[in-house]
């Protein structure tokens, strides 16, 4: 068997997932055989060539998970129940919706269309362990991807940047960073966007009080008594914070982007052939345009529970990175010019 066909044979793994679903066919016919393609030097259709530098060429037989999946097994995702618009719970029954849990069903039923659905609510204290040992599959809410977790998880192709931005009031006439010196500015104890702040303010030698919270409600309830002037804090969790609001309409994202995350859905290192099967459904949702669409329903279009949109348009460092995906660190992540 030439180097040819034993890449070929590896990779037909889409099309044995294909032969599984016809419920999921629509996804899954994205998929086929789009890495023996890349070993036999073709191209496809304009939009394949996006990311065709990442190894995607998955061998079944050396990952008894994936199979399992694929037999009809249960796959576990970790959700949070408050983190509109990327993971959160609505109704009664809890139903888990939002812009990552969109991306992690997908997934899913792109790599194993028979696999059994369960959702873990995790924190932030608890979703390492619980990945790292086994008990959830994978971790569906908002996380940045950095070295520290990397030691601990494998985090996927980047699927939204985090842009570092401020709230305020929609008549306070602040556009800018450099707007509030001498002003009151609320942020969250412990996230990477005080540091951000902190090292812009020093850089641009602004001087304003920080009123730090415990977290992101803490600090919009100061934004809307007047306490704050604004509040900083990655423009997706703004964006969800000033959705959930009494009056949406009387707030508003402005400001430079001052700082950038990568954010990723993690799952077991253990494994390199889920990361490999987890990065060719990522990366053909990518090529069908399919991640665009997501993004647009979660962040330009009414979203439950309120059915109101964030009106929050994709940022020029996401169209760049969904141009050129990859798995990039914060460590070594850098704003494009």
């Amino acid at each position: 068997m030439s180097a040819d066909d034993q890449g070929s044979r590896r990779f037909c793994f889409w099309e044995w997932v294909m032969g599984m679903s016809l419920e999921w066919v629509g996804l899954a016919a994205a998929l086929v055989c789009a890495g023996s393609a890349m070993a036999a030097g073709k191209t496809e259709a304009a939009s394949s060539t996006i990311g065709a530098n990442i190894d995607t060429a998955v061998d079944l037989s050396a990952s008894p998970t994936l199979q399992r999946w694929q037999a009809g097994g249960t796959v576990v995702l970790g959700v949070r129940e408050a983190a509109v618009p990327m993971s959160y719970a609505i109704g009664a029954n809890e139903k888990f919706v939002g812009y990552h849990m969109d991306l992690c069903e997908r997934v899913v039923h792109a790599i194993a269309p028979k696999a059994q659905i369960k959702y873990m609510v995790l924190t932030p204290q608890n979703t390492m362990p619980l990945i790292n040992n086994g008990t959830a599959d994978f971790n569906c809410a908002s996380m940045t991807n950095n070295l520290t977790r990397q030691k601990q998880v494998a985090f996927g192709l980047t699927t939204y940047v985090s842009e570092v931005r401020m709230a305020v009031r929609a008549d306070s006439g602040i556009t800018s960073f450099k707007q509030l010196q001498g002003r009151n500015v609320g942020a969250i104890t412990g996230t990477t966007a005080v540091q951000i702040l902190r090292k812009y303010a020093s850089d641009n030698e602004l001087n304003f009080k920080t009123l730090m919270s415990k977290d992101q409600f803490e600090s919009f309830l100061m934004l809307e008594s007047g306490r704050v002037d604004a509040f900083v804090l990655d423009d997706n969790m703004l964006a969800g914070v000033i959705g959930q609001s009494k009056n949406p309409k009387g707030y508003k994202i402005v400001g430079e982007v001052i700082g950038a995350e990568p954010i990723a859905i993690q799952f077991s290192k253990n494994d390199s052939q889920i990361k490999k099967a987890v990065d060719g459904a990522i990366l053909q949702m990518i090529r069908s345009g399919e991640m665009h669409k997501l993004y647009a329903k979660w962040f330009m279009q009414p979203i439950a529970p309120k059915n109101v949109n964030l009106n929050l348009p994709m940022g020029e460092v996401l169209k760049k990175q969904l141009a050129a995906p990859n798995d990039t660190p914060l460590e070594q992540f850098v704003l494009p010019q």
